[in-house]
Protein backbone atom coordinates (compact mmCIF):
# COMPACT_ATOMS: atom_id res chain seq x y z
CA UNK A 1 0.00 0.00 0.00
CA UNK A 2 1.71 3.46 -0.78
CA UNK A 3 1.25 6.55 1.12
CA UNK A 4 -1.36 8.87 1.12
CA UNK A 5 -0.16 12.26 -0.67
CA UNK A 6 -1.36 14.99 0.71
CA UNK A 7 -0.78 19.09 -1.12
CA UNK A 8 -1.09 21.72 1.41
CA UNK A 9 -2.99 24.34 -0.44
CA UNK A 10 -4.83 26.67 1.90
CA UNK A 11 -2.55 29.42 2.24
CA UNK A 12 -3.07 33.38 1.50
CA UNK A 13 0.15 33.45 0.05
CA UNK A 14 0.35 37.15 1.15
CA UNK A 15 4.33 37.91 -0.15
CA UNK A 16 2.79 37.36 -3.60
CA UNK A 17 0.54 39.98 -3.53
CA UNK A 18 0.00 41.92 0.06
CA UNK A 19 -2.97 43.56 -0.98
CA UNK A 20 -4.96 40.12 -1.55
CA UNK A 21 -5.93 40.73 -4.97
CA UNK A 22 -3.99 38.07 -7.13
CA UNK A 23 -4.61 34.55 -5.64
CA UNK A 24 -0.54 33.05 -6.63
CA UNK A 25 -1.49 29.59 -6.87
CA UNK A 26 -3.93 30.52 -9.41
CA UNK A 27 -1.79 32.61 -11.13
CA UNK A 28 -0.73 31.28 -14.69
CA UNK A 29 1.96 29.32 -15.95
CA UNK A 30 3.45 28.77 -19.54
CA UNK A 31 0.68 26.71 -20.66
CA UNK A 32 -1.85 28.69 -19.03
CA UNK A 33 -2.57 26.50 -16.46
CA UNK A 34 -2.33 28.00 -12.56
CA UNK A 35 0.51 27.09 -10.53
CA UNK A 36 -1.99 24.80 -8.03
CA UNK A 37 -3.20 22.86 -11.21
CA UNK A 38 0.72 21.66 -11.54
CA UNK A 39 1.64 21.05 -8.15
CA UNK A 40 -1.24 19.10 -8.08
CA UNK A 41 -0.95 17.46 -11.19
CA UNK A 42 2.28 15.69 -9.99
CA UNK A 43 1.43 14.73 -7.06
CA UNK A 44 -1.67 13.06 -8.22
CA UNK A 45 0.33 11.23 -10.83
CA UNK A 46 2.67 9.96 -8.45
CA UNK A 47 0.10 8.88 -5.72
CA UNK A 48 -3.33 8.69 -6.95
CA UNK A 49 -5.93 9.89 -4.72
CA UNK A 50 -4.24 12.16 -3.08
CA UNK A 51 -6.40 14.71 -0.52
CA UNK A 52 -5.48 18.96 -1.26
CA UNK A 53 -6.50 20.64 1.37
CA UNK A 54 -7.86 24.23 0.91
CA UNK A 55 -10.06 26.67 2.94
CA UNK A 56 -13.58 26.96 2.80
CA UNK A 57 -15.28 28.72 -0.90
CA UNK A 58 -12.26 28.79 -2.38
CA UNK A 59 -14.15 27.09 -5.80
CA UNK A 60 -11.88 28.28 -8.62
CA UNK A 61 -8.60 26.28 -6.28
CA UNK A 62 -11.20 23.43 -5.56
CA UNK A 63 -12.07 23.44 -9.48
CA UNK A 64 -8.30 22.95 -10.78
CA UNK A 65 -7.20 20.96 -7.87
CA UNK A 66 -10.27 18.18 -8.95
CA UNK A 67 -9.32 18.45 -12.57
CA UNK A 68 -5.50 17.77 -11.66
CA UNK A 69 -7.18 14.70 -9.91
CA UNK A 70 -6.90 15.06 -6.54
CA UNK A 71 -9.58 14.68 -4.18
CA UNK A 72 -10.49 18.14 -2.36
CA UNK A 73 -10.67 18.76 1.73
CA UNK A 74 -12.37 21.78 2.63
CA UNK A 75 -11.62 22.93 6.26
CA UNK A 76 -11.71 26.17 8.24
CA UNK A 77 -9.37 24.53 10.41
CA UNK A 78 -6.70 25.60 7.84
CA UNK A 79 -7.35 29.73 7.97
CA UNK A 80 -5.42 28.85 11.04
CA UNK A 81 -2.32 28.20 9.31
CA UNK A 82 -0.44 25.13 7.95
CA UNK A 83 -0.10 23.16 10.77
CA UNK A 84 -3.63 22.97 11.16
CA UNK A 85 -4.44 22.22 7.53
CA UNK A 86 -1.52 19.35 7.74
CA UNK A 87 -3.45 17.81 10.71
CA UNK A 88 -7.17 17.79 9.36
CA UNK A 89 -5.22 16.19 5.95
CA UNK A 90 -3.75 13.46 8.57
CA UNK A 91 -7.02 13.01 10.30
CA UNK A 92 -8.84 12.79 6.74
CA UNK A 93 -6.83 9.95 6.00
CA UNK A 94 -5.84 8.04 9.51
CA UNK A 95 -5.75 4.85 8.27
CA UNK A 96 -2.87 5.49 5.50
CA UNK A 97 0.51 3.85 5.96
CA UNK A 98 2.45 6.86 5.63
CA UNK A 99 1.91 10.04 4.38
CA UNK A 100 3.90 12.66 1.54
CA UNK A 101 3.18 16.13 1.78
CA UNK A 102 3.60 18.53 -1.25
CA UNK A 103 3.61 22.09 -1.27
CA UNK A 104 0.86 24.00 -3.62
CA UNK A 105 3.16 26.61 -4.59
CA UNK A 106 5.84 24.41 -5.58
CA UNK A 107 4.82 23.38 -9.67
CA UNK A 108 8.10 22.47 -10.59
CA UNK A 109 8.79 19.55 -8.71
CA UNK A 110 8.46 16.55 -10.41
CA UNK A 111 6.37 13.26 -10.00
CA UNK A 112 9.71 11.26 -10.05
CA UNK A 113 10.85 12.99 -6.82
CA UNK A 114 7.44 12.52 -5.07
CA UNK A 115 7.84 8.70 -6.16
CA UNK A 116 11.13 8.62 -4.85
CA UNK A 117 10.17 9.68 -1.44
CA UNK A 118 7.18 7.76 -1.21
CA UNK A 119 9.66 4.84 -1.44
CA UNK A 120 11.97 5.86 1.14
CA UNK A 121 9.49 5.32 3.83
CA UNK A 122 10.76 1.50 4.91
CA UNK A 123 9.61 1.69 8.32
CA UNK A 124 6.85 3.25 9.69
CA UNK A 125 9.38 5.93 12.39
CA UNK A 126 10.89 6.84 8.39
CA UNK A 127 11.02 10.35 7.50
CA UNK A 128 12.38 10.62 4.21
CA UNK A 129 12.57 14.02 1.60
CA UNK A 130 15.23 14.95 -1.03
CA UNK A 131 18.40 16.60 -0.80
CA UNK A 132 19.85 19.09 -3.60
CA UNK A 133 22.49 21.08 -3.65
CA UNK A 134 23.20 20.05 0.11
CA UNK A 135 19.49 21.50 0.84
CA UNK A 136 16.81 19.56 2.24
CA UNK A 137 13.91 20.01 -0.21
CA UNK A 138 10.26 18.61 -0.97
CA UNK A 139 8.05 16.95 -0.55
CA UNK A 140 8.38 15.18 2.84
CA UNK A 141 7.46 12.04 3.59
CA UNK A 142 6.22 10.63 7.06
CA UNK A 143 6.07 6.80 8.11
CA UNK A 144 2.70 5.71 9.91
CA UNK A 145 4.60 6.03 12.99
CA UNK A 146 4.15 10.11 12.83
CA UNK A 147 0.27 10.21 12.56
CA UNK A 148 -0.51 11.07 16.25
CA UNK A 149 2.26 13.76 16.17
CA UNK A 150 1.01 15.26 12.79
CA UNK A 151 -2.61 15.01 13.52
CA UNK A 152 -1.87 17.34 16.74
CA UNK A 153 0.24 20.21 14.49
CA UNK A 154 -1.18 23.94 14.79
CA UNK A 155 -0.36 27.16 14.20
CA UNK A 156 1.77 28.29 10.19
CA UNK A 157 4.97 26.16 10.28
CA UNK A 158 3.12 23.01 9.72
CA UNK A 159 5.98 19.80 10.61
CA UNK A 160 8.45 22.11 10.91
CA UNK A 161 8.90 21.34 14.58
CA UNK A 162 9.15 17.41 14.11
CA UNK A 163 11.89 17.89 11.84
CA UNK A 164 14.13 19.28 13.54
CA UNK A 165 13.65 17.24 16.25
CA UNK A 166 14.55 14.32 14.05
CA UNK A 167 16.85 12.70 11.11
CA UNK A 168 15.53 12.77 7.92
CA UNK A 169 16.52 9.74 5.58
CA UNK A 170 18.03 12.51 2.78
CA UNK A 171 18.49 10.91 -0.54
CA UNK A 172 19.87 13.13 -3.42
CA UNK A 173 18.21 14.35 -6.08
CA UNK A 174 19.64 16.05 -9.30
CA UNK A 175 16.73 18.41 -10.10
CA UNK A 176 16.21 21.45 -8.52
CA UNK A 177 12.40 21.21 -8.61
CA UNK A 178 12.39 20.04 -5.04
CA UNK A 179 13.32 23.32 -3.93
CA UNK A 180 11.50 25.62 -6.56
CA UNK A 181 8.90 27.57 -5.03
CA UNK A 182 6.75 30.45 -5.70
CA UNK A 183 7.11 33.48 -3.09
CA UNK A 184 6.84 36.32 -5.19
CA UNK A 185 5.46 37.87 -8.50
CA UNK A 186 9.35 37.91 -9.47
CA UNK A 187 9.20 33.61 -8.86
CA UNK A 188 6.97 33.71 -11.76
CA UNK A 189 8.59 36.69 -13.97
CA UNK A 190 12.38 34.93 -13.58
CA UNK A 191 11.33 31.60 -15.29
CA UNK A 192 9.24 33.30 -17.86
CA UNK A 193 6.01 32.11 -16.91
CA UNK A 194 3.67 35.25 -17.17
Amino acid sequence: MSPQGILLAAGYGRRFDPDGRQDKLLAPLADGRPVLWHSARALADALPGSLAVIRPDQPERARWLHEAGCRVLETPTAEAGMGHALAAAVTASAEADGWVVALADMPWLPAAAIRAVAAHLTTPSTIAAPRHAGQRGHPVGFGRAWRDRLQTLTGDHGARAILAATTVSLFDWDDAGVLRDVDTQDDLVERGTI
